[in-house]
């Protein structure tokens, strides 16, 4: 059941939606995302063996046209939902909505902040995530953000990191009934991860090398490989991701939010 909140969010997404379309050729410094350390696209044509491909999206890609992404052969997306446990996406409720339309199955993420208390966020993003049966699992984004945040630069210590973690996502996973999807960087996953959490499906990111090369043994299911990808319906770069499985296994693992994919002829290719 969709809440009262979360009602009016989706009300107040579609008095920006013709705003969102008739700004979105006039794109400013402040609409730009600035691009993680690493950032490469040497990535994109290694990713290709795998079958199945989705992207990650946040307010910084601004309006999509998610039926021209699906028909390009978007089989997935993620949405940033929540930061913290006092910032929301502004475009969360649209791009929530509109993926679901265009067919495209859809999960949301919260951007861990670890300056704040674990149950503010778990609170935080419950209020905005609605619980639905054809959604993806939800995820938790881990990473270590240093000097990118004035207010918080600083890294908490493992066993404190680990306990945050593992606190969300039991939380999550009773509340969505899905076990949750952990994503994280290189350096978290060392400081962290590592050695740990080996029940919770592992999101990895590596622009520079494939994920054995840098996250050695450990299994993953999902791979963002570049953060200059390019999609029909998107406008500029976007992260691009892979399901490692093949069809059969996407399948099992999307379960209610799956989709059948069927390739539509003459569709702009993604890069």
């Amino acid at each position: 059941m969709v809440s009262q909140a979360f009602s009016i969010k989706l009300q107040r997404a579609f008095v920006i939606v013709a705003l969102a379309a008739s700004l979105a050729g006039c794109a400013t410094s402040g609409s730009k995302k600035v691009a993680m350390s690493g950032s490469s696209s040497a990535m994109i044509p290694v990713a290709q063996k795998y079958a199945v491909h989705g992207v990650d999206v946040s307010r910084y890609q601004g309006h999509i046209d998610w039926h021209e992404a699906r028909k390009a052969g978007t089989r997935f997306a993620f949405i940033k939902a929540t930061e913290g446990g006092d910032h929301a996406d502004e475009n969360f409720a649209l791009h929530w909505m509109m993926a679901k339309d265009a067919g495209v199955p859809r999960g949301a993420y919260h951007f861990y902040y670890w300056c704040r208390p674990v149950q503010d966020q778990i609170k935080w993003f419950f209020e905005h995530v609605p619980v639905e049966r054809d959604a993806l699992p939800p995820v938790l984004d881990v990473e270590w953000y240093g000097a990118a945040s004035e207010k918080c630069p600083h890294k908490v210590p493992r066993d404190k990191a680990l306990k945050a973690m593992k606190t969300f996502l039991t939380a999550a996973e009773k509340h969505y009934g899905k076990r949750p999807i952990i994503y994280t960087t290189i350096d978290f996953y060392r400081d962290v991860i590592d050695g740990d959490l080996p029940d919770y499906p592992l999101w990895v990111r590596t622009v520079n090398a494939e994920p054995h090369e840098r996250y050695g043994d450990r299994r993953w299911v999902m791979w963002q490989y570049t953060d200059q990808g390019r999609v029909p319906g998107i406008k500029g770069n976007v992260d691009r991701n892979v399901f490692v499985g093949d069809e059969t296994a996407w399948r099992h693992f999307a379960g209610p939010a799956f989709v059948p994919h069927t390739p539509t002829p003459n569709a702009v290719a993604m890069n």
